[in-house]
């Protein structure tokens, strides 16, 4: 098979991604319109006139080189990962090159290792581990590094770019109370809560109010929001995403963001008040948001990153606590991967990256 790579319309990329039983929203065109500050364009994959193979490129310039960019496909592209890596990954290096990249930077959307909730529960309770553990890698993990692909996923799991562990909640086949059994006791708990004391869960469109709630959010967890700019911008280019709102005696207790695409859904973000969280609006919005998964036949429903570590004295052990009480799925991908294609411009580069970060 002879691929040749060229720049694609956003329809027709839409019409490729559309036709998949699971793409990444991250390779869905409207996400261009979300990253304002990259530019952006779509390739296509084409075997003869067939077009096979489709992915959303992010240009981000160089400082003070803004003719070379680094070319970035987010947990992409979307092609045959199974197929004879070469004949995908060269034609795309080749094109890109061309249009001014010094280096590649994709995430494929492939599975390295899957552990239970059984497994994660027991891997916390033993002091002696630390991390999850297994063998990590796999064909395409192995292509890429034998062809001088650079990994990238940093050692606690976050970064820059997306994260290699994630934890997702199987629905394929299920319904709505296998899902339920399936949780911990405190899950159901907590729903049932939510549901006594009157918690009411809707879809609705006031950014604001979401924002405003982001914020509180943020300052009570110490990290740095989004501007509501950001997420006005989410709203109006993907028509997959979904925003809940869940008030209690008419006061907004908590707020998540769903998206869609095929069947795979995610949980993007979150918002919760400090005051009345016992009445539990975050674990309705949950709830709401797997019950309409499942409503959609989705066969994922996905909680996004988590860290790799298992250790009780991290801060980050109680995010892998809360979702592991959905009874689902710790997952590491693949990982996030740089070809250097301009070695003298990829080192300025990769120098500037790690001063920012100091």
């Amino acid at each position: 098979m002879k691929l040749a790579v060229s720049r694609i319309s956003a329809g027709e990329h839409q019409a490729f991604v559309e036709a998949q039983r699971s793409v990444s929203f991250l390779q869905m065109p409207e996400w261009a319109a979300v990253k304002t500050e990259w530019r952006s364009e779509s390739v296509g994959w084409y075997d003869g006139a067939w077009l096979v193979g489709a992915g959303l490129v992010l240009h981000r310039p160089v400082p003070r080189l803004e003719r070379y960019t680094l070319a970035y496909l987010p947990q992409g592209p979307v092609i045959d990962w199974s197929g004879p890596l070469d004949e995908w990954i060269d034609p795309l290096a080749a094109y890109l090159k061309a249009q001014g990249a010094f280096a590649i930077r994709l995430g494929p959307p492939v599975r390295t290792d899957v552990w239970s909730a059984a497994e994660v529960k027991s891997g916390i309770a033993d002091p002696g581990v630390k991390r999850f553990t297994g063998p990590g890698g796999d064909r395409v993990t192995r292509w890429l590094e034998e062809a001088g692909w650079l990994p990238q996923s940093p050692e606690d799991g976050f970064g820059d770019g997306q994260p290699q562990y994630i934890y997702e909640l199987p629905l394929a086949g299920r319904t709505e109370d296998d899902v339920l059994r399936g949780m911990n006791q405190q899950w159901r708990r907590n729903i049932k809560k939510a549901a006594k004391e009157g918690v009411e869960v809707s879809v609705g469109t006031d950014v604001k109010a979401f924002h405003d709630l982001y914020v509180h959010t943020a300052e009570r967890d110490r990290f740095t929001p989004r501007p509501v700019r950001y997420f006005e911008n989410l709203f109006a280019a993907m028509s997959s995403a979904t925003l809940y709102l869940a008030h209690h005696q008419g006061e907004l207790v908590a707020a998540t963001i769903l998206v869609r695409v095929g069947a795979h859904a995610w949980y993007l973000y979150g918002a919760s008040s400090t005051s009345k969280r016992e009445v539990r609006g975050s674990n309705a919005c949950q709830w709401a948001m797997i019950r309409d998964s499942l409503a959609a036949g989705c066969d994922v429903y996905d909680l996004r990153g988590i860290t790799p570590t298992l250790d009780l004295q991290d801060s980050h052990v109680g995010l892998i606590q809360f979702k592991v009480g959905t009874g689902g799925q710790a997952v590491r991908y693949a990982g996030e991967w740089d070809l250097p294609l301009r070695p003298m411009v990829y080192r300025a580069f990769d120098l500037y990256t790690k001063r920012r970060r100091r």
